[in-house]
C-alpha cells in the first residue's frame, strides 16, 4: 500500500532505498535527509521542502511536484524521466548525470541550478527563474524560454539552435559567448546582442 504522509518533519535522517512507490506527501519537511536509491517512481509532493537532501541514483519517475521545494539538494545520478514539477523551488541544486528525459518544469524558480552538460532539447522553460543557472554545454535546441529569468546564468557551448528567447530576461549573460544561429529574439535582445558586438544602435533618422 502506497505511503500517505502529511506535515512530518525528519532532520538528519536516512530514508535510503525505501520503497516511497506512489507515496503522497503533504507538507513535509526534511532536512540534510539521504533518500539515496529511494524508489518514489510516480510520488506526489505537495508543499513539501527537501532542504539540503541527497537523492543519489533515487528513482523518481512520473513523480509530480507541486508547490514543492528542493533546496540545494544533490540529484546525482537520479532518474527524473517524466517527472513534473509544477511552481517548484529548486535553487541550488545539482543534477549531475541525472536522467531528465520527458521532464515538464511549469513555473517555479531553478536558480542557481547546475544542469551542467544536460540535453533538455525542446523543453519548455517559460517563466521559469533560472538566476545564475549553469545551462553550460547543455543542449536547449528549440527549447521554449520566452520570458525566463536567465540573468547572470552561464551557456557557455549550449546549444540554442530554434530556441525562442523573446522577452527573455538575459542581463548578465555573456552574448558573445553564445551561438545564436536561429534562434528567435526579440527587438530589445537584438539591440543588446549589437552593443555587445560593438555596433551603435541608433533609433533616429540622422540628417
Amino acid at each position: 500500500m502506497a505511503e500517505h504522509w502529511t506535515d512530518r518533519e525528519h532532520s538528519d535522517e536516512s530514508f535510503d532505498d525505501a520503497d516511497l512507490l506512489e507515496a503522497e506527501l503533504s507538507g513535509c519537511r526534511f532536512t540534510n535527509c539521504g533518500f539515496r536509491g529511494t524508489r518514489m517512481v510516480d510520488a506526489v509532493t505537495e508543499s513539501c521542502v527537501f532542504d539540503s537532501c541527497d537523492f543519489t541514483a533515487a528513482h523518481l519517475g512520473g513523480s509530480t511536484h507541486r508547490r514543492s521545494a528542493f533546496l540545494r539538494c544533490h540529484c546525482t545520478l537520479t532518474g527524473l524521466f517524466s517527472a513534473r514539477f509544477e511552481g517548484c523551488k529548486a535553487t541550488g541544486s545539482t543534477f549531475e548525470k541525472a536522467g531528465l528525459s520527458g521532464l515538464i518544469i511549469i513555473g517555479g524558480d531553478w536558480s542557481y541550478v547546475d544542469l551542467q552538460g544536460h540535453n533538455l532539447k525542446g523543453i519548455n522553460l517559460r517563466k521559469v527563474r533560472l538566476v545564475e543557472a549553469n545551462l553550460s554545454d547543455s543542449n536547449l535546441e528549440k527549447a521554449d524560454l520566452r520570458d525566463a529569468d536567465l540573468s547572470g546564468a552561464s551557456l557557455f557551448r549550449a546549444l540554442l539552435g530554434g530556441a525562442d528567447l523573446r522577452a527573455a530576461n538575459l542581463s548578465r549573460v555573456d552574448m558573445l559567448e553564445l551561438d545564436l544561429s536561429g534562434v528567435r529574439l526579440d527587438v530589445p535582445q537584438a539591440v543588446m546582442l549589437a552593443r555587445a558586438h560593438g555596433a551603435r544602435v541608433d533609433f533616429e533618422d540622422e540628417e
